[in-house]
């Protein structure tokens, strides 16, 4: 059952910002989008960009929508719930997409009517995912109705891990997954912070896990340090996770203060071994980190030689010739200077794909006299073959009074991507015995 209908309209409360305004990507081309926001002035324009429409009253956004999808901040969302819940439409289903379960859900089953279903959510994901192929994304309904199957179904469609579970469960599993991660990563940052640690500095001295590592350090703190704080403070596990933290830092500290190789060797094997698969995670790392070497290592190669360059969030490609690498960028002979980290390197088929779609391609009509003997088919699956030729066309046989007895006039319709390959076309007709006329 899929919930593509043609009139299906989704209201997204939050569609300026954040996760609310990336969902607006996935929705625009299947379903009537609308969306509001707390700055109407920032939703006006971004819902004029997106080709959606805006609607500044979330009442009247929740009276209108079929599926209301509530994209607020953490410490927001339940005040939401009870703004809109008497305005919802029958029939219709509320899901939210916060990373806190528990206070949703026990927020809507208070305030919506029975003829409203709702699916407490939590893509597993941030605002700067750009394909929602093999992502995770967790349900957490109390009650499954005609909505659920619907939604489930789209989802599986989209090719996404779904996990189904309890909102109690959810939250537990997240304070490891965000709670600790985030104070942890948070606490380092800070400490190098403390210690006046110059990480331009460092990276000198990196090893190829230190880079991951900071790279990762450094995409959580740079996350608005609101939603950091509030899915520390919202999650009902927070205290108790944080504690668990600071404990095991502070006996860590205390058994190397002692000296105590034997108690420092014993918290290091217990831990290992609950990491689960090491070999697993061995082999995830050494792919990350070959991957980075990988593509340093094209670019590298690929110094003097023209190479295209795509922007991994802005999607705009550059080409030119590569002058050099410079610390941590590429730089062009067109004077474009780009962070490696920011950039793809695409192959030639990628290439010659975007020239395709990019490039104001050259025609011309080529006529060429040949012994009525050849083969017409194979000349023209030869010019194909010649590089930037994206079409041949041939257009006229013709045998008449200008042609010599014995010989025919080909006339071909040639595209191609630029100048020299029409001129290639010209060499290899020649090649063939023809003579242009």
């Amino acid at each position: 059952m899929y919930i593509k209908v043609i009139n299906m309209k989704i209201g997204i409360i939050g569609g300026s910002d954040g996760l609310g305004k990336t969902l607006i990507y996935y929705f625009r081309d299947e379903f009537k989008v609308s969306i509001s926001a707390r700055d109407h002035d920032k939703g006006r324009k971004v819902a004029e960009e997106m080709n959606v429409d805006y609607v500044e009253s979330n009442k009247k956004l929740a009276a209108m929508s079929n599926i209301l999808i509530i994209s607020v901040p953490i410490h927001h969302t339940p005040s939401v719930i009870r703004e809109v819940a008497p305005f919802m439409k029958k029939g219709s289903v509320m899901i939210d997409v916060t990373s806190v379960k528990e206070k949703p859900l026990k927020t809507m089953e208070e305030c919506l009517p029975d003829n409203v279903e709702f699916i407490p959510t939590h893509p597993v994901f941030g605002p700067r995912t750009t394909e929602l192929d093999n992502q995770v994304i967790v349900l957490t309904a109390t009650k499954k109705g005609k909505w659920y199957e619907k939604v489930y179904d789209y989802l599986d469609s989209k090719n996404m891990r779904i996990i189904e579970t309890t909102a109690h469960h959810h939250d537990y599993m997240m304070s490891i997954v965000q709670v600790l991660t985030h104070f942890s990563f948070i606490s380092t940052a800070s400490a190098m912070e403390k210690l006046k640690v110059d990480i331009t500095e460092t990276e000198d001295y990196e090893s190829p896990i230190y880079n991951l590592m900071i790279d990762m350090i450094a995409r959580i703190v740079s996350q608005n340090p609101y939603l950091t704080y509030y899915i520390q403070t919202m999650n009902s596990n927070g205290t108790q996770i944080r504690n668990a933290f600071s404990e095991a830092v502070t006996e860590l500290r205390d058994v190397i203060e002692a000296k105590n190789d034997e108690k420092f060797v014993e918290i290091a094997i217990n831990a290992t071994k609950n990491m689960g698969d090491i070999q697993n995670a061995l082999g995830r790392s050494d792919k990350a980190i070959n991957g980075l070497n990988h593509e340093f290592n094209i670019l590298k190669k690929s110094i003097g030689h023209e190479i295209a360059l795509e922007h991994i969030y802005s999607g705009k490609v550059h080409i030119g010739v590569l002058e050099k690498i410079d610390g941590k960028s590429a730089i062009l002979d067109n004077g474009t200077k780009l962070r490696i980290a920011n950039i793809r390197v695409l192959n030639d088929e990628e290439l010659y794909q975007w020239r395709l779609e990019n490039t104001k391609q050259k025609e011309e009509s080529i006529s060429c006299m040949f012994p009525d003997s050849v083969t017409p088919n194979i000349i023209v699956e030869t010019i194909e073959n010649i590089q930037d030729i994206t079409e041949v066309i041939l257009t006229d046989i013709y045998k008449g009074p200008q042609i010599a007895e014995g010989y025919e006039s080909l006339t071909f319709n040639v595209k191609a991507l630029n100048k020299d390959a029409i001129n290639n076309v010209k060499k290899v007709l020649t090649g063939f015995g023809g003579v242009l006329r």
